[in-house]
């Protein structure tokens, strides 16, 4: 053994525990750019936890800036709505991983993810589940707006649920603060965020000086997924994503969004013109409620400065009107499994969920079913 490697194996952290010693890892749940996600259970109090691998393979040195932000992050957040982070664990550094420790995040356990529930046919949301989610979706968003962070990876996936209908917003390794400024003026961060299929029309034109609207927008491809059961707009790439919004939400001009055409790449992809806004029509054969309608609009408003925040899409009557939110936990305990989207199919486009596929088509111009 060298020098080196002894002294690392010698090494004490008494604030980060043994990963290894104080959890058995039971199953993969999760997996993805950012790592590895797994159930585990605390050998000592037989705890339920979720372990997040941080990745190291890219860092010649020191703590990747992404973990080291979402750690800070949730430590500045409590809240019902957001996930927990309850320590942070390593594994004893060897000559099996060159020496080099692996870090895991520890969560408090939910026992699905919403992409996973909307994956199993045998999950039905009615109107008043429906509600419950957006409405706590929408709570945990208003909540880390208010402490001026931004989420900035909002789908289906990262959105937990416990079996008690608890929903917890998770994964903030994309976050950030925002709302600083320079001596040049706004804050500008990178645009490279939010998976593609709910990117804002924004981002994907350049916008690097935004604000809470972006992640409002990803609320609302979420809100109308719990309809459609599927991404309502899967582009495969940036362009083709312009072009899928431009035919649900109509033309990107400067007439119905002001100052458009300034945006860095308006001018180097092809925006389609002359396409009318439809997204009542298109939605209407799967969301059959007024309401709903209505606040998915504002949702999916173009125009970041007229887009919808969460405090007033809490106020808005969808949540109101009958039916009430109903307690979630209800229609959870007749499911024993838990649901993940990597425990489950891809949900692919084009992709009708079986209970759906009688329901009467839309525009076979427009790709997709919507």
């Amino acid at each position: 053994m060298t020098t080196q490697a002894k002294i690392v194996e010698e090494l004490e952290f008494p604030y980060c525990e043994n990963a290894s010693e104080k959890y058995e890892k039971l199953t993969k749940i999760g997996q993805g750019t950012f790592g590895e996600v797994f159930k585990a259970r605390d050998r000592k109090t037989k705890r339920i936890v979720a372990m997040k691998k941080v990745l190291m393979e890219n860092e010649k040195e020191g703590f990747p800036i992404t973990a080291l932000r979402e750690i800070r992050i949730l430590q500045l957040l409590s809240h019902e709505n957001v996930v927990k982070l309850i320590e942070i664990c390593r594994s004893r550094a060897g000559a099996y991983n060159r020496f080099k420790s692996t870090f895991y995040l520890i969560f408090e356990f939910c026992e699905h993810d919403l992409a996973g529930l909307l994956s199993n046919v045998n999950v039905k949301f009615t109107l008043a589940d429906i509600k419950r989610v957006m409405q706590q979706l929408l709570n945990g968003l208003y909540f880390i707006h208010h402490n001026k962070i931004l989420h900035r990876d909002m789908k289906a996936a990262n959105v937990l649920i416990t079996k008690n209908g608890i929903l917890k917003l998770a994964d903030f390794g994309l976050a950030r603060a925002y709302g600083g400024m320079t001596q040049k003026g706004a804050q500008k961060y990178t645009n490279r965020v939010v998976t593609l299929w709910y990117r804002p029309p924004e981002l994907l034109l350049g916008e690097r000086v935004y604000g809470p609207a972006i992640d409002v927008w990803g609320a609302g491809c979420i809100m109308a997924e719990m309809w459609t059961r599927s991404p309502i707009m899967q582009g495969n790439t940036e362009q083709h994503q312009i072009t899928l919004i431009s035919h649900l939400c109509g033309s990107l001009t400067p007439d119905v969004w002001p100052g458009v055409e300034k945006l860095d790449l308006y001018d180097k992809l092809e925006v389609p013109k002359g396409q009318k806004r439809l997204v009542k029509e298109r939605l209407k054969p799967y969301v059959r409620d007024q309401f709903a309608l209505d606040l998915l609009d504002k949702m999916l408003y173009v125009d970041p400065s007229k887009r919808i925040d969460c405090d007033t899409s809490l106020n808005h009557d969808f949540f109101w009107e009958d039916p009430a939110p109903s307690d979630l936990s209800v229609m959870l305990s007749r499911h024993n499994q838990s649901m993940f989207e990597y425990l489950a199919p891809p949900r692919r486009r084009g992709h009708i969920p079986q209970q759906q596929q009688a329901r009467p088509p839309t525009d076979q111009h427009f790709e997709r079913v919507f």
